[in-house]
């Protein structure tokens, strides 16, 4: 049925995702400004060693991430997002803060990246004010976004196709660099890992400035990281899930192992973590000046790149931008579905998006005009911060909602045999995960306190942890909802064998 206003009385989303679409999100759809930027940052305050040890673990904590949430979406396939299956197997609670968390996650993301996309265009005309850039960027990406979906799906592939170029020119230019490739000449390999050395110190010096830039590493890699579970949104419009999610995650490793773990290594050996470029361009804004990357090129002495790598920071930022809309209003379409957001959302256009999702989801935009101002951008990194919480938190979801869907299994006799996808290492990988995942959180205030307590830094670090709370806090005492017994679980509807 359709309304006045051209919207059709639908609450299901079309299955209209092909399998190279939801194969290029899983490859490419996290790689962003937290991995081509914020690897800077990682680098300048731990050394090379330690950014690629964070790399490595916060990487396998984000696979185990994955393959827990593959076991269910190929058992249980749903459009609902991760809420739904918070919602079905621990709480409806969580289910309603695993939701709003995710949504306001992206959709604080959104104006972030439009801001990245006008500066990055201030590069060339610094001249133009940011707002003009982000208003013909948001237009563009709102278009897309209302759609069909086989079209949004096109266009990220294409632009995570480029993605994908760019960071694979990026490592091997490192590499290249760091053999003798650059116009010098000279092989540099790891000497800067001997000097200036392998491990950096932050905050305090010696064995604790050491263990204090670890962890700074670890916590900027939680950042990168941070949206790698974004193709656990598109399992929803995915055909044969059996097939799709297994290949998708799979891919998914790949990207962990190659661009992540592999860029870090090589990144290391191209750049000494004391270099003053590197301190002066981590605090920059978004640029091709706070590229960690482009300051192995300049090292190098090689011309022109600069402007090529800004040329395609900004297709970085564009296609995270698109996928942020994407992103937020199918989680306002999972939430409506289970009654944790006004009904308004369910509806869907007649190529099946939910326009009103991506309407509300597009209202959060207008933060980039905010940003326009240079006091307000310190304001909006501190939301940046924020959210970097809640996209731990949300991990924290995933897992806690699969251990508990294990433990569903067990109680109702269902066997590990009978899934169509088991993760390697799992349920034990889960636990392993979730145990970092909370040391993470916890700690990643710790700069707070050292030298002195700083009160701004306090609070964006943990006021996401209070909104969390209470927001399941809120959920349960307003439906006074039931925690999910796992003897009780629905562990029949929907279920493929």
């Amino acid at each position: 049925m359709t309304t006045a206003d051209g919207t059709v009385e639908s609450d299901q989303l079309r299955r209209e995702f092909k399998e190279h679409h939801v194969s290029m999100i899983a490859v490419a759809g996290a790689i962003g400004t937290g991995l081509i930027i914020g690897t800077g940052t990682g680098l300048v305050r731990g050394g090379p060693g330690s950014l690629l040890v964070a790399y490595s673990v916060v990487g396998a904590v984000v696979f185990f991430v994955m393959t827990a949430l593959g076991e269910m979406a190929t058992m249980y396939p749903m459009d609902k997002g991760f809420g739904g299956y918070a919602t079905r197997f621990v709480d409806p609670a969580l289910g309603y803060a695993t939701g709003w968390n995710y949504f306001f996650k992206y959709a604080v993301v959104l104006a972030n990246n439009l801001t990245a996309a006008g500066i990055i265009i201030q590069y060339w005309r610094p001249d133009l004010n940011v707002a003009i850039f982000v208003t013909v960027f948001l237009v563009v990406i709102i278009s897309v976004n209302l759609l069909h979906v086989s079209f949004f799906g096109e266009a990220e592939f294409w632009m995570s196709s480029l993605k994908l170029l760019v960071m694979v020119t990026l490592i091997l230019t490192c590499f290249i660099i760091s053999m003798g490739g650059q116009p010098s000449h000279k092989r540099i390999g790891f000497a800067y890992w001997k000097d200036p050395g392998a491990f950096g110190s932050y905050l305090l010096k010696g064995d604790k400035g050491r263990f204090l830039g670890w962890w700074a590493a670890m916590i900027q890699s939680t950042f990168a990281y941070t949206g790698t579970e974004v193709v656990g949104v598109a399992f929803g419009e995915a055909p044969n899930p059996k097939k799709t999610i297994p290949k998708a995650i799979r891919q998914t490793l790949g990207r962990i192992v190659f661009f992540y773990i592999i860029g870090a290594l090589t990144l290391g050996m191209a750049v000494p973590y004391t270099n003053d470029r590197l301190i002066g361009g981590t605090k920059q804004k978004t640029g091709a000046g706070a590229s960690p990357f482009v300051i192995a090129v300049q090292l190098a002495g090689i011309p022109i790149f600069p402007d090529v790598i800004n040329a395609c920071l900004l297709v970085f930022v564009l296609s995270a931008a698109n996928s942020d809309i994407y992103i937020g209003s199918r989680t306002l379409f999972g939430l409506a579905h289970d009654r944790q957001a006004p009904e308004v959302f369910k509806r869907t256009n007649r190529s099946g998006v939910p326009i009103w999702g991506v309407a509300f989801t597009s209202a959060f935009a207008a933060l980039a005009y905010m940003n326009a101002s240079k006091s307000s951008s310190q304001v909006f990194g501190y939301l940046v911060s924020l959210v970097t919480v809640f996209g731990a938190l949300n991990w924290i979801n995933v897992l806690v909602t699969y251990i508990q869907f294990v433990r569903g299994l067990r109680a109702q006799g269902i066997p590990r045999s009978a899934m169509p996808y088991r993760g390697s290492l799992q349920p034990y990988g889960s636990y392993f995960a979730l145990f970092m995942t909370i040391l993470l959180i916890f700690f990643n205030g710790y700069a707070a306190f050292i030298p002195s307590f700083t009160t701004s830094t306090f609070i964006t670090s943990y006021i996401g942890v209070v909104i969390y709370l209470g927001n399941i806090a809120f959920y349960k005492i307003w439906r006074r909802t039931q925690y999910v017994r796992p003897a009780k679980m629905d562990l029949t509807t929907g279920r493929l064998e």
